[in-house]
């Protein structure tokens, strides 16, 4: 993934039902990191966004669950700090070219 299309995204959610909770954090873990019970942070291109707001659909009930998903801007642009905990810290995965 390149830096300059992707943008990061902080998502959390309130599902009171068990079942749907779980199945939701188990297919957000495939786009992104958990940084809280209900909390995770991706980094997307438009068309992975597309599919994740498709895969949150599926799973919730939109009359009783409530997701939120909050753009934080560009990868390109976003310093290292741009979380700060109180506590204990939770790593996100650096999405940086990597040469081996």
């Amino acid at each position: 993934m390149t830096a300059d299309s992707a943008r990061r995204y902080l998502i959390a959610y309130d599902i009171s039902d068990d079942k749907r909770r779980t199945r939701l954090s188990k297919r957000l873990l495939a786009y992104g990191d958990r940084i809280q019970y209900s909390v995770f942070v991706s980094d997307l291109k438009p068309a992975r966004l597309v599919r994740l707001r498709t895969t949150i659909r599926d799973v919730i009930e939109p009359e009783e669950d409530s997701v939120l998903v909050c753009d934080l801007g560009p990868v390109r642009t976003l310093s290292s700090d741009v979380f700060s905990f109180i506590g204990l810290d939770k790593a996100v995965t650096p999405h940086e070219a990597i040469v081996v």
